[in-house]
């Protein structure tokens, strides 16, 4: 679904074209962006431009900042990863979203999974469950992001850790994510990259006859 924004001029605008223009720092179109930015929580979208957008509209207009749309903008950030999307929005944020509970939380949360501590990951997800209900997809990002990890980790793991990495998942999930990724179950391990596959060092030993030296020393005296 394309959003449109009304121009002073009455004419209306895709949201994606008045983003690219001076238009996007009027706060005039905070409240369309504002949708949008839920729209994406709702629909399982993503548009980092216009989640800037928005933030930084809250620098411009600190009076007009929205706690709620703020806690989606960086929920979504964190689908991302492990692009520096969160980073983005966490430099424009305000002191008073910064001194929120539940942004220090998400930034933890944040924190968290550039170290790869899915296990805590998880952990604190489950128990602070109401930040995430409202970001449609929000597990199936993240466990893309753990596979993606384990993928250049890994060349075979157990069954019962990748479990735990992907938020104790039951049997019928786990074989989802085995398969999206191309990997094999073999018993208890999961083969994650084939020994073939991997890229091996090969030594090339280059040989100069003495003669064709000559010429080259000559030149050089």
């Amino acid at each position: 679904m394309v959003h449109y924004v009304k121009m002073e001029d009455g004419k209306v605008m895709p949201i994606q074209d008045m983003l690219k223009s001076i238009e996007r720092y009027n706060p005039e179109h905070l409240k369309v962006i504002e949708a949008y930015v839920e729209e994406q929580a709702r629909d399982n979208q993503y548009d980092l431009e216009a989640n800037l957008a928005c933030l930084k509209l809250y620098q411009f207009n600190p009076q007009l900042m929205n706690l709620d749309v703020t806690y989606i903008i960086l929920l979504k950030s964190l689908t991302n990863f492990p692009h520096t999307d969160f980073t983005l929005c966490k430099c424009l944020l305000l002191p008073a979203q910064m001194n929120d509970d539940t942004v220090k939380e998400i930034i933890y949360l944040a924190d968290i999974l550039e170290k790869c501590d899915f296990t805590l990951f998880w952990s604190r997800v489950a128990s602070n469950a109401q930040f995430v209900k409202k970001i449609s997809g929000f597990y199936d990002s993240i466990r893309k992001f753990v596979c993606h990890v384990v993928g250049i980790t890994f060349q075979s793991i157990d069954k019962s850790y990748l479990v735990r990495l992907l938020g104790d998942v039951d049997d019928n999930v786990l074989r989802v994510w085995v398969k999206k990724n191309n990997w094999k179950e073999d018993g208890q391990y999961i083969t994650v990259a084939q020994q073939e596959g991997n890229i091996k060092t090969k030594h090339i030993t280059e040989k100069i006859d003495f003669e064709n030296l000559g010429p080259l020393m000559a030149n050089c005296l």
